[in-house]
This record gives C-alpha cells, structure tokens and sequence, in this order.
C-alpha cells in the first residue's frame, strides 16, 4: 500500500484556511500509478468551470505495465464534493487573493483514492523567510534535544 504523498510546496507557499477531502475521476492506470506513489504537485492548482472543481497540473506518471489503453501523465481532472461545498468554495474565491490548491492525494480506509484541497492565500517573500527561520529553529532544538 502506497503512502499518502504531500504537497509540502503548498504550505511553504500559501497560508491554508480551510481543508476539503475531495473525491477524484480517475482512469484504472492512474489509481495503479498513484498506488506506487507516482504523483507530482507542481504547479497544481483547482479551478471552477460551470460550478464544478477542476484539478489541473497534478502529474501521474504513466503506469508502467499499462498498455495501448494507459493514460495522460497530465490532464484536467474533475474533484466531487457535495454541492453545499462548491457553493460555499466558489462564494470564497471571490474574496480577493484565494485560490485553491490540492495538499495531498491519499488513499483511505475504503480504498479510494482522496485529494486534500486547501482554500489559500499567498505568503509575500517576507513570511516565507519567516517560514525558513521557524524550521531551522525547530530542527536546531530537536538536535540539542537528542
């Protein structure tokens, strides 16, 4: 069993404010693929087109025992959350520099895959220093701690 994968980028990048899990549409190879741990965030973002959640930018490595029928590395994909959800995600974004970003891909206890997708602000260059000095000091303190 795969492990869950992380978008550590998006938290380094954007204050979350709020976390949604997400059911994805997804292809037969791209579960197998995301199962061996082959998913890549960069440059990942959701969008609405036609109040429905769109994921674009996430990379499945193509599935490498699949055949004529494998699947596109990279593509739209659709997200399912209840309507209530959507509404309330698309009432959000029309607040000024929010956007959404997918956190982390995960299977559960029901074997289906999941994406986390946190509702984010940007950092300006300055809090993402302060980011950087918050970590160097907490990992100076686990080695003094050991």
């Amino acid at each position: 069993m795969a492990k869950e994968m992380n978008n550590r980028q998006a938290y380094f990048n954007y204050y979350i404010e709020d976390k949604y899990v997400a059911g994805i549409v997804l292809l037969g190879t791209e579960v197998k693929s995301i199962r061996d741990g082959k998913v890549s965030f960069n440059d990942a973002f959701c969008f609405f087109d036609k109040s429905e959640l769109w994921l674009r930018g996430l990379y499945i490595a193509e599935y490498s025992h699949g055949t004529v029928n494998n699947h596109i590395a990279v593509h739209d994909r659709k997200l399912l959350l209840q309507k209530r959800e959507l509404r309330k995600l698309q009432a959000k974004l029309k607040d000024k520099g929010l956007t959404i970003v997918p956190l982390r891909v995960f299977i559960n206890e029901k074997n289906l895959v999941k994406v986390e997708i946190g509702l984010a602000k940007g950092k300006k260059l300055h809090d993402k220093r302060e980011t950087i000095k918050q970590r160097d000091a907490e990992r100076e303190i686990k080695r003094w701690n050991k």
